[in-house]
């Protein structure tokens, strides 16, 4: 009897063994699922977190957001020195670029100004 439990635990573990594998094969179908393109907003919340784990710093707003033939670009507002008003605040925009699956590829800042000043490349 000690032969078929030593044996029915064997075949237990080896089918436990197996079945991590048998859930590593259907992943190829979902990871072809989550190659598919994804949703501007998938992409914009998906940019927002990405920079904020880059840079240490909370993007606030979207202000562009297009597709391009590479993937994406963005301008983003991020918070960079709070001050008390919170009008004197330094604030800056970030150009985000991403590839077609929504992956940051890279990103700069462009402009810094204070959160109470008026855009000034307005020209008004």
């Amino acid at each position: 009897m000690s032969n078929t439990r030593s044996t029915s635990d064997s075949q237990d573990s080896s089918q436990s063994s197996r079945k991590p594998q048998t859930s590593r094969k259907s992943q190829p179908s979902h990871s072809s699922q989550e190659s598919r393109r994804p949703k501007p907003m998938e992409v914009l919340r998906e940019a927002r977190a990405q920079l904020a784990e880059l840079t240490g710093m909370t993007a606030e707003s979207v202000s562009s957001f297009e597709q391009t033939e590479e993937g994406w670009a963005l301008e983003v507002e991020v918070l960079e020195l709070e001050r008390v008003p919170d009008t004197m605040s330094l604030m800056a925009s970030y150009q985000v670029e991403l590839d077609d699956e929504g992956q940051l590829t890279g990103y700069r800042r462009v402009r810094r100004y204070e959160r109470g000043r008026a855009d000034s490349r307005g020209g008004r």
